[in-house]
């Protein structure tokens, strides 16, 4: 194929890239640093997956202040790569704090570990005052050989 009829997917871009569909400076190692994206309104969804699998890396308070969601998943489960994190955990909560409205807010996570638990327990008050409800689920799906727990979500 000639080069003046190549696919545009081709073409690169260099000295940008995406970092959760955000351009970044690449010479940045750490994207939250190099974020250039002006502040705008609020999007509100009903689902939301954290991402990075509740990763510290990726997700801090900003990320709650500005995608409000009805209910928010958590995957993680890898305590030594600090899956969940409490750090996003807690950012949440500081997020939520901020929204100025009081909407009712659905955390599923979709493992149970000791972050996740202590983070319940020690900040349940904060919880109840932002209307904040954590699920937990004691269904469990089958498939083949592996089980894992399961929610239903109904909108």
């Amino acid at each position: 194929m000639p080069e003046d009829e190549s696919p545009r997917s081709s073409h690169s871009n260099p000295g940008k890239s995406l970092v959760n569909g955000i351009k970044t400076n690449p010479a940045s190692n750490s994207p939250k640093s190099s974020l250039s994206v002006p502040l705008g309104p609020p999007v509100y969804v009903d689902l939301a997956y954290i991402p990075n699998h509740c990763s510290g890396k990726n997700t801090d308070p900003e990320f709650f202040k500005r995608v409000r969601a009805s209910y928010y998943v958590v995957s993680g489960n890898d305590a030594a790569n600090g899956e969940p994190s409490r750090a996003v955990l807690d950012a949440l909560l500081e997020g939520k704090s901020q929204w100025g409205e009081n909407l009712q807010v659905t955390l599923i996570p979709t493992h149970d570990t000791e972050v996740t638990r202590e983070w319940y327990q020690q900040t349940h008050e904060k919880q109840q005052e932002l209307n904040i409800m954590v699920l937990a689920s004691s269904s469990t799906v089958v498939m083949q050989d592996e089980s894992f727990p399961a929610c239903k979500i109904e909108f």
